[in-house]
Order: structure tokens, then sequence, then C-alpha cells
């Protein structure tokens, strides 16, 4: 979805009762707690299991060309946390119906720059995809591109011993033509959630594929 910074959110205390509203500049200002919808997309091919990473347009505002959460944003003032399966309808272009999410619970996650404060109330969800790459439509305004990374690599990246790991998929270039991704890429190339988040949704999925 495009960023209008007076975009009416939800804000909360330090001890996450609803207190009232603000605009999304004045959240990321003032270090508001907001709502936030994450949905990351698994696949199991071969008996290894695959997270989805969304590569995010080099335009973008916060976090431009680094790789993240498969599909994700803001929950409005007005809107439940049903709505924000629109965020996967709108960046990726595939309709899922809330009730095929797999809900991880609510986690806390923040992050500190010059200007900018964001500290989010995140709805965790997975969904068990069986989306070949080709059925990804991309809102080319927020995501340039669709990877996929082993799960048990994911894992280690951030917890050791791997200082790499291996994506493969697609990004859109300036021609709007699909061009195949096949390489290694460190830390450095994923927005910087907290380690924490990692922790907690690395856990979250493990006790889902055992269940």
């Amino acid at each position: 979805m495009k960023i209008i910074e007076n975009e009416r959110l939800k804000i909360f205390s330090e001890d996450r009762n609803h207190i009232g509203e603000a605009t999304r500049e004045e959240v990321h200002r003032l270090g508001h707690w907001h709502e936030v919808f994450h949905c990351w997309f698994i696949s199991r091919e071969e008996e290894v299991d695959y997270l989805y990473l969304q590569h995010r347009c080099s335009l973008k505002k916060d976090y431009p060309d680094l790789l993240d959460i498969t599909a994700a944003g803001h929950l409005l003032a007005d809107e439940t946390v049903h709505d924000g399966v629109r965020e996967i309808k709108e960046e990726l272009g595939i309709t899922i119906p809330f009730d095929e999410l797999l809900s991880l619970g609510v986690i806390e996650d923040c992050a500190t720059m010059e200007n900018f404060i964001d500290k989010e109330l995140v709805h965790l969800f997975l969904y068990k995809s069986s989306n070949p790459l080709g059925d990804f439509i991309l809102q080319k305004e927020e995501v340039s591109g669709i990877v996929k990374v082993k799960l048990e690599e994911f894992e280690q990246l951030w917890f050791g011993p791997l200082d790499k790991v291996h994506i493969q998929g697609f990004e859109i270039n300036h021609l709007d033509e699909r061009v195949m991704i096949d390489q290694y890429v460190g830390r450095n190339r994923f927005v910087p959630h907290e380690t924490s988040y990692y922790e907690s949704l690395i856990r979250s999925i493990k006790n889902v594929l055992l269940n």
C-alpha cells in the first residue's frame, strides 16, 4: 500500500492500553506503539522448508532495497487484524482468506533511526503456501522482488554459524522484466528487526510445523 503520512493509526501506552489515534507521521516521530500485520509465507519442497521474503523497492522511504517479511503493513485506526490480508493482495497480488492464515500471536518489534521511532505491536501470521513464483504479481512501488531461503539457513544466519544464506527468486528490473536471482546474502541485506523478533518468529514456526 502506498504510504500516506496522514493515515490515522491506533496508538497504545507502554502497558499496551489503547489511548487514542495519531497520524502515521506522528506515530513514527513521537514513537507511539501501534499495530501492524506481518505474514510470512512458508513452503515445503522435497522435505525442505522455505521462507519467502520480499525485496523492498529501492524508492521506499524506509529500508529501501532490503529483504523483509513476505507481506506486511500498518493496521489503520478503523481496521481490525482481519483487514491485514489486504496487504497480501496489494503487495503480492495473491488473495488469501483470513481463516487460512496461522496466527503466531502478538509480539513487539522496535527500531530507531534518526527522526524515526518504530514501535510495533506485531500481529504475526504464517501462511503455508503452494504458490509458484509465477503467481506473484508485485506492487512495484512497494516490492521489487520475491525470493526464498531455507528456514534452517535463515535461523543459522541470525543465531550462528552462517554468515550468508542462499536466496533464489526474481526481481523486476527497470524494463519491467523478471530477472532471476540466485545469490548469497548476509545480514546486512535484511531489514534490521530485533533479534527477539526473529527468535519468536522461528520458535513459533517450528511449533506450527511440529503440530
